[in-house]
């Protein structure tokens, strides 16, 4: 289910890591080597990024396969960013929502993705939703699980938590309400990344001296320093720094 990319470190072209490596994420939207669920992602893609002296990111989605958008190869020659995330997505159900489904998502200075489907969507989801005004409720981004949790950690964001805690405390809460659901989330703020790694693979590559770091559904290069997340781990970096914490499911 999906691929999904976030950078933050010095400008460089968005092609740099999404189309010119050999198996960018581009090639991932049809041929993944290391997703283990789903082959394709041809349901829709997405990519957002910031530019200097600018918090709030811009975005360019569509609802056809990436490998088939003329427009995004100019895209990615041309946009230079010190922080952007993208996304190829597999949808869980088809649906009509089109590039409104596609990742990332995005509200003020965020950027936000998931890999994966909860189980048992929507039927599962009553106690969770319930943290949800009606408000929030009707301003999902699409009728689909990935907007559903999108929701849930805008919540926490606007509540004043942390990157990593907006994510960590809602892939518990689904994890117990929807057991098997696979949480793969990825935020950026475009300072700092936080992600899981949930019922599928997550990879990060750091460069402290070059004050860059990416994290990624799987690397895109054979690089010796990309490093895998263990399953059920939050992960939360800048340029700098990367830091795993083992997260444990809530009981029910």
């Amino acid at each position: 289910m999906c691929r999904h990319l976030a950078y933050v470190g010095p400008p460089i072209p968005l092609g740099r890591l999404l189309s010119e490596p050999e198996h960018a994420l581009v090639r991932q939207s049809w041929a993944p080597r290391r997703q283990r669920h789903g082959t394709v992602n041809a349901d829709g893609f997405g990519v957002g990024w910031y530019a200097e002296g600018d918090p709030v990111p811009a975005r360019y989605r569509r609802d056809r396969p990436l490998w088939g958008d003329p427009g995004f190869a100019d895209l990615a020659r041309v946009v230079r960013s010190g922080a952007f995330l993208a996304a190829v997505r597999d949808a869980t159900f088809a649906g009509s929502d089109g590039e409104a489904a596609a990742a990332p998502f995005a509200s003020g200075p965020w950027l936000f993705s998931h890999n994966g489907s909860l189980r048992d969507w929507p039927d599962a989801m009553a106690e969770a939703a319930a943290v949800l005004s009606p408000q929030e409720l009707l301003q999902l981004a699409a009728r689909t699980d990935s907007a559903f949790v999108w929701a849930l950690v805008l919540h926490r964001l606007r509540q004043g938590d942390d990157l990593g805690t907006a994510l960590a405390e809602p892939v518990r809460e689904l994890a117990g309400a929807a057991p098997g659901s696979r949480l793969n989330l990825l935020l950026t703020d475009g300072t700092s990344i936080a992600a899981t790694a949930w019922g599928d693979s997550l990879w990060y590559l750091a460069d402290p001296a070059a004050r860059r770091v990416v994290v990624a559904s799987e690397p895109y290069d054979d690089d010796p320093r990309w490093c895998e997340v263990p399953d059920r781990t939050l992960l939360t970096a800048t340029p700098a720094r990367v830091a795993l914490t083992p997260l444990k499911e809530t009981t029910p």
